[in-house]
Order: C-alpha cells, then sequence, then structure tokens
C-alpha cells in the first residue's frame, strides 16, 4: 500500500508543474498589454511603470516565471486592487465553497444511490423507465436554467428561502439542489448499469444460491461491488464541485471562489485570477488522488498492478 500511495504522489510533481506553467501563461493568452487591459489606455506613464514592475512584466520571460513561483510559496502574489494576499481572499471564500459542494454531494448521493439500485433491481418495469426518464431530466437541465427556475418557484413566488447570499441553513438548498441535480442524475444512472453488471456475477447467484437475505445481498455483496465506478465518478464530480462552481456560484451570489473568480475577470485583477485558477486547478488534483487511493483500497487488484 506504501509503494502505491508513494507511486501516485510521484505522478503527482509533474502534474503540479504543469499546472503553475498554465496559471502563469494565462496573462499571456489574453490579447494586448496586461497593463492597458488593467490600467486603460489613457493612464499616466508612473502608473504604468508601476504596475509593470509590480507584474514583473519587465523581466525575462523565465524570470517572471521565478517570481511568479516565489510569489507562491512566500505569500506574496497579492490583488492589484486591494493588495491584499491573494491566498487570505481565497480561502476566506473556501469555507463556503465546501459547505456548498458537500451539500450538493450530500443531495446528489442520498437519491442516486436508492434510485439507481432500485432501478436496476426492478428493469424493465414502469420503476426503472420513470426512474431513468428522471435521471434523463436531471442531466438535461443546465445549471444557469434551473437555477433561476427555483428562484422563480421557491423564492419568488413561494418566498420559502432565500434569493442570495450566504444567510445561514436555508441559504444552501436552492443551489445545492441546482449544483447536485445533474450529478444526482448521473450517478443514479451509472449506479444502475454498475448494480446491472454485478447482478450477473458468478458470486451473486452463489449468495441467492445459498439462501442469504434480499436485502444482505444487494447491501453489502452487490452494492459494495457496484460503488467502485461510481466512486471514481463521484470523486471527480467532487473536484468539479469544489472547483467553485463558477456558474451556480454566480447565480445565487453565493461567496465562495466561483464569485471570487469571476469579480478577478470583471475586474482585471490578473494576480487573483491565477490564483483562484490555481487553487481550483490544485483541488481538482488532490480530489481525484484521493480518489484513485480509496479505489485502490476498494479493489486490490488495483493496488498491486
Amino acid at each position: 500500500m506504501q509503494r502505491f500511495v508513494l507511486r501516485r504522489l510521484t505522478l503527482l510533481l509533474p502534474i503540479l508543474f504543469g499546472i503553475s506553467i498554465i496559471v502563469f501563461s494565462l496573462m499571456y493568452f489574453i490579447p494586448g498589454n496586461p497593463v492597458d487591459l488593467i490600467l486603460g489606455e489613457n493612464a499616466l506613464p508612473q502608473d504604468r511603470a508601476y504596475l509593470t514592475h509590480l507584474l514583473h512584466l519587465d523581466e525575462p520571460l523565465h524570470k517572471q516565471y521565478v517570481f511568479f513561483v516565489k510569489d507562491l510559496f512566500t505569500g506574496n502574489l497579492r490583488s492589484i486592487h486591494t493588495r491584499q494576499s491573494v491566498w487570505k481572499e481565497i480561502f476566506s471564500r473556501f469555507p463556503a465553497t465546501l459547505e456548498l459542494a458537500v451539500w450538493a454531494m450530500g443531495f446528489a448521493l442520498v437519491f442516486a444511490l436508492p434510485l439507481g439500485l432500485w432501478a436496476a433491481v426492478k428493469q424493465g418495469t414502469l420503476i426503472d423507465y420513470s426512474a431513468m426518464t428522471l435521471a434523463l431530466l436531471g442531466i438535461s437541465m443546465p445549471h444557469f436554467w434551473l437555477g433561476p427556475l427555483l428562484i422563480l418557484i421557491f423564492a419568488y413566488h413561494l418566498p420559502l428561502f432565500p434569493i442570495s447570499g450566504n444567510e445561514g441553513l436555508l441559504s444552501v438548498i436552492l443551489p445545492a439542489l441546482t449544483l447536485g441535480t445533474a450529478l444526482m442524475a448521473l450517478l443514479s444512472r451509472l449506479t444502475r448499469t454498475s448494480t446491472l453488471e454485478v447482478l450477473q456475477q458468478d458470486y451473486i447467484r452463489t449468495a441467492w444460491a445459498k439462501g442469504l437475505s434480499r436485502e444482505k445481498i444487494l447491501l453489502k455483496h452487490t452494492l459494495k461491488n457496484a460503488l467502485i465506478p461510481v466512486l471514481t465518478i463521484a470523486g471527480i464530480q467532487t473536484g468539479a464541485l469544489l472547483s467553485g462552481a463558477v456558474i451556480t456560484e454566480t447565480v445565487f451570489d453565493w461567496p465562495g471562489i466561483g464569485t471570487l473568480l469571476v469579480e478577478a475577470i470583471q475586474s482585471r485583477n490578473y494576480p487573483m485570477v491565477q490564483g483562484c485558477v490555481l487553487v481550483i486547478a490544485c483541488l481538482y488534483v488532490m480530489v481525484n488522488l484521493i480518489t484513485d487511493l480509496m479505489y485502490g483500497l476498494l479493489d486490490p487488484r488495483i493496488r498491486y498492478s
């Protein structure tokens, strides 16, 4: 197991190095001079010179990258407008993003696993068709449409929940439903497919022949093995949820990393954009690493291969 973990951690290093290069290059992918985009073409020469030096644009490209990495590790990557540490502002928003991701994932799993398992057991019946139709509808509804619809129904016509912001437990319900609906639909379909495959295995037929109870066969022997591919997709989607869910956070004005990223893009705050993108990418990679390790724990064949 230790060799498995070390091998995965070793593979993580070049990925993080590549991410740092991509994030550093963001400023150069945008057409035009970053200084002109931030200050405008009519800025004073001294202001242009100060910002050019602040962003290290007066240095050769390789030195700019060295300064960028140094600023990352020393905490000197600062917002252009507030001069506050980028990390301080990002991590002040992270608890809100984490809260939203946990609620959305919880909603998705609570409904997806029973729905997928039930549809598999009742394959070919009205229950199966109804569950998969519901899943198809969930996948088909984009966040930017479902979010305003939920606001219109449950915050405007039926004033049960706050419209925007984070004002307590009720505030997280609508954005969590918006963010978790498509994930719930995806995981329920995957659970059904994986369960149907497991139900055809010899050890399941042996369990029926031994006279084990229906609940024990389905929950202990079937669902446990069917969860392996489901776990992989859920882990990947958790990375996406933690990455900020930019659209959902923007629709509900949720004070998370996604909203901070949009605000930084609108204000041309490039260090903040770089910091947000770097944190999002690293969160995605780390969640995938944890998923990889959990996959190895559930399936020893993966760990020893």
